[in-house]
């Protein structure tokens, strides 16, 4: 039987916006990586492993819901998504907390980014578009 806790959760994400689901995946890919950090300088190796291989599941969602076809700059999106991917499996092996610190400081800009978009979005900030432009979707993960 579900929780309270859990029935709000679960009311959360699926009540919510595409924009905002982008930015839950991203606190929750942070707050992954920054309690395995945690719990890799203080020895707690079961839950590092748990919360790195939660962050690599989340990773993969975000990789796997880029429309490549759409917005030309989601090739690039990806490789950092694979790259940040493998360096958190090998840290998984490795036990290098200079890994999961590297993926912090390349994903944390990107989730302050998508915050900001997503803030933009629901204050009703319009967003020009050239219709000349390849990059005419704005949105790309959804």
């Amino acid at each position: 039987m579900p929780t309270a806790a859990q029935t709000y959760r679960d009311n959360a994400i699926l009540s919510a916006s595409p924009s905002r689901l982008l930015t839950m995946l991203y606190d929750r890919l942070l707050l992954d990586l920054n309690t395995a950090k945690d719990a890799l300088d203080a020895g707690d190796l079961a839950v590092a492993d748990y919360r790195l291989t939660h962050a690599v599941d989340i990773l993969s969602a975000l990789a796997g819901s880029l429309r490549l076809d759409v917005w030309n700059a989601a090739e690039s999106l990806l490789g950092l998504y694979i790259y940040v991917s493998n360096a958190l499996i090998h840290c998984r092996v490795t036990r290098d907390v200079t890994l999961v610190i590297e993926a912090v400081a390349l994903l944390e800009p990107l989730r302050q980014a998508w915050h900001q978009a997503a803030d933009s979005l629901s204050a009703g900030t319009s967003w020009e578009v050239d219709a000349a432009d390849d990059n005419s979707e704005v949105v790309a993960i959804a």
